[in-house]
């Protein structure tokens, strides 16, 4: 674990790094893709508030660039954002889909679970690595 001075425009870029890929794979997952499966499940509002969550994937993007700069290993980038991907997104399957699947009425719980970790998987695999780019050290690309 490598301990750095705080550095502002690094959290600052992790958290876009996060923002961006997430907000749009959550905007044509969810919106677009499939939007007719989790209309048939019953569980989402019909006028969806995008700045809700939009302001809430900012939130994230923030508290997990600032994890990222205090667990993990500045320079291993794909390792370190390989287990970063592990770990941040096994917490937020558990915020945003058990803990959902739990208090939501929905028409299918085991359907809502499914489809939530398969799309919390890939927002993973592809927020991980960028995180990891955004904290590595300086002329660092190490496995």
């Amino acid at each position: 674990m490598s301990r750095q001075p705080f550095d502002t425009g690094r959290v600052f870029l992790g958290a876009i790094e996060y923002l961006m890929p997430t907000f749009a794979i959550a905007f044509i997952w969810h919106l677009q893709l499939f939007a007719t499966y989790y209309d048939e499940l019953e569980i989402y509002r019909p006028d969806k508030i995008i700045p809700f969550g939009f302001a809430s994937i900012l939130t994230q993007g923030v508290i997990f660039s600032l994890g990222y700069a205090r667990l993990f290993d500045r320079s291993r980038v794909l390792a370190s954002g390989l287990r970063f991907a592990a770990m941040a997104g096994l917490l937020s399957w558990a915020f945003t889909t058990l803990a959902v699947a739990a208090k939501h009425h929905m028409t299918s719980v085991s359907g809502f679970v499914l489809i939530e970790t398969a799309f919390t998987t890939l927002q993973f695999l592809v927020v991980g690595p960028l995180m990891a780019l955004a904290w590595r050290e300086k002329g660092t690309i190490s496995i």
